[in-house]
């Protein structure tokens, strides 16, 4: 596993799902609510997944070059955020258009009928 993730399963859990996977989130949820494209999220994941390995490297001596550790982590980082994304657009669109639109489950919006 730590070949795979370039550091222990732990650090994995505690500094990528928790911590950058909160800054993830309120990525997701700040672009969503100021309707910005939903590929920016992707974009700054990418980003985010970059200082996930460094801070790993540098807090944990992880390996800063493990390109499967990277594409976890960023994998991880991106699920996250547009989940938050979504969740947040949704929000977002029943909200504002309450006489257009309402809500079906947490990730989806349809026509109001009548």
């Amino acid at each position: 596993m730590v070949d795979i993730l370039g550091t222990s399963f732990g650090v994995f859990i505690g500094l990528t799902v928790a911590i950058m996977g909160f800054a993830a989130y309120m990525t997701g949820q700040a672009l969503g609510n100021s309707w910005k494209p939903v590929w920016q999220v992707v974009v700054y994941c990418v980003l985010l997944g970059f200082a996930d390995r460094f801070l790993t490297f540098a807090l944990f001596d992880g390996v800063l070059l493990s390109v499967t550790g990277y594409l976890v982590d960023t994998a991880v980082l991106t699920a996250i955020g547009l989940l938050a994304f979504r969740l947040s657009r949704v929000r977002r669109m029943v909200g504002q258009y309450p006489w257009l639109y309402e809500r079906v489950g947490p990730f989806g919006w349809r026509n109001r009928r009548g």
